[in-house]
C-alpha cells in the first residue's frame, strides 16, 4: 500500500471519531439548554407562574417563539446525540436501545415544539382561568409528543443503568437508575399537591436534563481513552 493510501486510511477513522464526538457534544449542550432557557423565561415572562402553569405553556403568547425554538433545537440536538450513541456503542451494551430511546426523546421534543398547548390558567394574559373543557387537536398532539419524549428518556435511563451495572460501574448504575425512579416520585408529589405541579415537573426536568448532559460527557470521555 502506498504512503498516500495509508494516510487516507488513517484519516478515515480520525474523521469518524471527530463526527462521533460532535454528535455526543450535542447531548452535552441539549441537557442544560432546555431547562436554562425555560427557567429564564419562567421567571421573566409577564403573567407566568411556575406554580400554576407548565413550562410547555411558554410556547404561547408573543414571545412563545422562544420556547418553540427551545423545543426544536433541543430535540434536534437529542437526535444528533442518539446518532452519536449508536456510533460510540453499537453493537455493544446500550448500543441498540440507547440510540432508539434517545431518538424518541428528540422526536418527541421536536413534535412538542410544532404542536402547542391550549391557553389556560391565565396564561398568556387574558387566557381562561382554568383548563378548557375540550382540548384542541394540537394540544392533544402536544401531550402525546411530550409523553413520547418523557417515556423515551426515562427508558433510556434504565437502559444505561443496565449497561453500567453490566460493566461493573455500580455508582453510575445507581445514578442512572435513580434518575429513572425520580419520575414517579415527582409525579406523585405533584398529583398529591405536596409540591405544585409546575414546580415538581420543572425539578424533574432539571434532573433528567442534567442526566443527558452527564451521560453524554461520560461517553465523550470514554471515546477519547
Amino acid at each position: 500500500m502506498s504512503q498516500s493510501a495509508l494516510t487516507r486510511s488513517a484519516a478515515v477513522p480520525r474523521a469518524s471519531a471527530t463526527r462521533t464526538r460532535l454528535l455526543l457534544a450535542g447531548g452535552v449542550v441539549a441537557g442544560p439548554l432546555f431547562m436554562v432557557v425555560a427557567l429564564v423565561q419562567a421567571f421573566t415572562r409577564p403573567g407566568f407562574d411556575l406554580r400554576r402553569q407548565a413550562i410547555s405553556m411558554l410556547s404561547l403568547g408573543n414571545l412563545g417563539w422562544i420556547q418553540i425554538g427551545n423545543f426544536l433545537v433541543t430535540g434536534l440536538l437529542a437526535v444528533a446525540l442518539a446518532a452519536g450513541i449508536r456510533r460510540a456503542l453499537h453493537p455493544g451494551r446500550a448500543g441498540t436501545w440507547g440510540p432508539l430511546l434517545m431518538g424518541a426523546y428528540g422526536a418527541g421534543m421536536i413534535a412538542a415544539g410544532i404542536f402547542h398547548p391550549d391557553p389556560a390558567f391565565g396564561f398568556p394574559p387574558g387566557a381562561p382561568p382554568a383548563m378548557p373543557a375540550h382540548s384542541s387537536w394540537h394540544a392533544l398532539l402536544h401531550n402525546v409528543a411530550f409523553f413520547v419524549a418523557f417515556i423515551g428518556l426515562i427508558a433510556a435511563c434504565v437502559v444505561f443503568a443496565r449497561r453500567e451495572a453490566g460493566l461493573g460501574h455500580r455508582g453510575w448504575a445507581v445514578y442512572c437508575g435513580a434518575t429513572a425512579l425520580s419520575a414517579p416520585v415527582f409525579i406523585a408529589l405533584a398529583s398529591t399537591g405536596v409540591v405544585a405541579s409546575g414546580v415538581a415537573l420543572a425539578i424533574l426536568g432539571v434532573v433528567t436534563s442534567g442526566w443527558i448532559a452527564v451521560i453524554s460527557a461520560r461517553l465523550l470521555s470514554q471515546l477519547e481513552i
